[in-house]
């Protein structure tokens, strides 16, 4: 396995360190993790086109382009903590 060097600023750095030490994980492990869980923009497009098929083939729930645009405004004010509140 090649080693490789990746420039972060030292709070980033010291944010991952403490990341990785409440998992119990190197900070090498906690990267590894992160890369290899977490979607691309098109695994999650295509995870989200899997579920309106399958809710629209067997729960007979009629999503419009509508309903997902605005599901999808919403998941963005989340996700930008525009709605709800932060814990």
């Amino acid at each position: 396995m090649a080693d490789t060097t990746i420039k972060i600023s030292e709070e980033v750095r010291d944010r991952l360190r403490l990341l990785a030490e409440e998992r119990g994980l190197s900070t090498r492990a906690l990267v590894e993790r992160l890369a290899e869980t977490t979607p691309t923009e098109a695994e999650r497009t295509e995870r989200t086109a899997r579920g309106i098929a399958y809710l629209r083939a067997h729960l007979g729930v009629g999503l419009t382009d509508e309903d997902l645009s605005e599901g999808e405004a919403w998941r963005n004010a989340i996700a930008e903590g525009r709605v709800g509140r932060q814990r």
